[in-house]
């Protein structure tokens, strides 16, 4: 199959403009695509099922069989290949010293009942994150635990943000993602078996031990104020982690981690 293949070296080229708005939230949502960049991240999610429907790769670039396997799979979907400066590349990615190769990706479906909960014994939860880092590592360390993926619950950072994406190192193609409002989650989760758990101050229990159980819902908060008590008192589980110094509380994101990695060890064990 022949590709379409093009070089821009232009700044005011109209493609270089439609790939560099893909980093505002409204003209992704309008175009229902978004940006990723980086050899590795782009190869997992090549692995993963996902090809690029444009890649753009830097004209002065070394090369590597990762990035040919990219450009025949990108062929052989029938996706357009452009080729462009390493300062164009930069202007579309919005990263000073941006990597050889971005691809742009349709969004996936958030819908809450895609969620097949069997599938997997633990699933993260954030509710009010604003952060898009914080938002990309929850992504990364569902990976690392084997999570099935990421509910979003009332206003976050949008996931496909290019931050996001880049701090997911790659997780934003192997977990699921969800979006709903507060009182869509709720009675979608006492719909069937599951376990709400969160860390908090409220009747809580050391977090080593607690009994948790399969599947269970990890949630956090917002970086600033945490859970609203009403969300907490919701849960099946409160859980409480000790501060052994002046810190009186932990990154979101981090907690999420500490957290996940406490219920995955109680539930292989």
């Amino acid at each position: 199959m022949t590709v379409e293949r093009r070089h821009i070296t232009g700044f005011s080229n109209p493609t270089v403009k439609a790939l560099r708005a893909l980093r505002e939230k409204k003209h992704r949502k309008a175009a229902g695509r978004f940006l990723a960049e980086g050899l590795r991240l782009l190869t997992d999610a090549r692995e993963c099922g996902h090809v690029p429907e444009v890649l753009v790769l830097a004209d002065r670039r070394e090369p590597h069989p990762l990035l040919a396997a990219l450009e025949a799979s990108v062929a052989a979907a029938g996706g357009e290949i452009i080729e462009t400066t390493p300062d164009i590349l930069a202007k579309i990615t919005g990263k000073d010293n941006p990597q050889a190769v971005a691809g742009v990706f349709a969004e996936f479906g958030t819908a809450l009942e895609a969620i097949e909960r069997e599938t997997a014994e633990i699933w993260l939860v954030a509710q009010a994150l604003r952060d898009p880092g914080n938002l990309g590592t929850m992504l990364r360390t569902g990976d690392a635990i084997g999570a099935g993926g990421l509910i979003l619950i009332d206003d976050c950072a949008d996931p496909f943000s290019v931050e996001a994406v880049r701090a997911s190192m790659g997780a934003i193609f192997t977990q699921r993602i969800a979006q709903a409002r507060w009182d869509e989650f709720e009675p979608w989760l006492r719909g069937a078996p599951a376990q709400l758990v969160a860390a908090s101050l409220r009747d809580a229990q050391p977090y080593r031990g607690a009994p948790y159980a399969a599947p269970c819902f990890v949630m956090v908060g917002n970086e600033s104020r945490g859970l609203p008590e009403p969300y907490e008192m919701a849960c099946d589980l409160r859980v409480t982690m000790p501060m052994k110094g002046r810190a009186d509380s932990l990154n979101a994101a981090v907690a999420a981690a500490v957290l996940g990695y406490e219920v995955l060890a109680r539930l292989e064990g």
